[in-house]
């Protein structure tokens, strides 16, 4: 327990101790910085101390009990001889560890179990209002008045939850764009990676997954496809693919032929122009056309003896 318990300045000027009595505003005020007060806002007050403190009798004690319990500022077991702040946690919040641990030690003296159940209440309401954090406070309670705040809904619960169910819906996303993925080909990319490439490991699975998720299956498919034409049985080279045709834009098979089209018509005309035939130039004779035609044909298939021979005599002419 503090030796002092400070009071804001603005407190003279709140709405509610204006439209209060004197003697009202005083007793207001020893309720909160009297010798029994504790950091969470419940303690033992025996109506004899505060007669004593006060120099009020009985019958005013009680008076001014009942009347502040009808405004909603304090609750008041005789039995227990409690008293509960109702507000104190709002102007005097729990802003570190050393003065959680302090509350922690004072509530686990309070007999009344109504006032722990008021004060958990609050302290959830601070935590959705404010940055209130009492992990070991929430903890103790939670245990102690278990039955009897089973309706009350932590917020940090909430948040979990809420993210729980965030996290199986993005989840169930995934799965069925990866089902709708896979129903595009007639076989899944797992299924033809294990019959064509062998073994699948998880971690060859988690990469297959992911490109699914980037591009699609059939995409996935193809890539395997052209690995297997190459000879090339391996992952690595099945990603190379993927991340090319990824890095263009392509999402269907449609783009990839269209593509790999566009680049065998680009390199037609250099291959003609490298090997354009003399013969089509003009001034130049059928006969002489098809000779150089002929001759041609002979680089590229390197004739033999016997058909050199034939060819010379059929071209006899040339050596006259």
């Amino acid at each position: 327990m503090a030796v002092y318990r400070p009071v804001h300045v603005s407190f003279w000027q709140d709405s509610f101790v204006l439209d209060l009595t004197p003697e009202e505003k005083y007793f207001y005020l020893y309720l909160m910085t009297n010798s029994k007060t504790s950091q969470s806002g419940i303690y033992e007050l025996p109506l004899r101390i505060i007669e004593t403190d006060t120099g009020y009798n009985r019958e005013t004690v009680m008076k001014l009990l009942e009347r502040f319990a009808e405004y909603g500022k304090i609750n008041y077991n005789q039995k227990t001889k409690e008293l509960f702040l109702i507000n104190w946690l709002k102007f005097n919040p729990i802003k570190n560890v050393n003065i959680e641990k302090c509350v922690l030690k004072e509530i686990q003296s309070v007999k009344d179990q109504d006032f722990l159940v008021d004060f958990y209440e609050t302290c959830l309401q601070l935590e959705r209002e404010q940055d209130f954090k009492i992990p070991r406070i929430k903890e103790y309670l939670s245990v102690r008045l278990e039955g009897l705040i089973r309706g009350f809904q932590d917020p940090s619960k909430e948040e979990e939850k809420e993210k729980e169910k965030e996290e199986e819906k993005e989840q169930q996303q995934q799965e069925e764009e990866r089902a709708g993925a896979e129903e595009v080909v007639e076989v899944n990319p797992i299924s033809f990676y294990e019959q064509n490439f062998g073994f699948i490991t998880p971690f060859i699975a988690d990469g297959i997954y992911a490109w699914i998720d980037d591009l699609n299956a059939e995409l996935v498919i193809k890539a395997m496809e052209i690995a297997l034409e190459k000879n090339t049985r391996n992952m690595s080279y099945v990603n190379t693919i993927l991340r090319d045709w990824h890095l263009k834009g392509f999402k269907t098979v449609a783009d990839v032929e269209a593509a790999d089209k566009a680049f065998r018509a680009q390199r037609l005309p250099k291959a003609q122009q490298q090997t354009q035939a003399p013969y089509q130039q003009k001034g130049l004779s059928e006969t002489t056309k098809n000779v150089i035609q002929q001759q041609q044909a002979w680089e590229q298939n390197i004739p033999t003896e016997e058909e050199l021979a034939v060819l010379n005599q059929q071209n006899a002419w040339l050596a006259k």
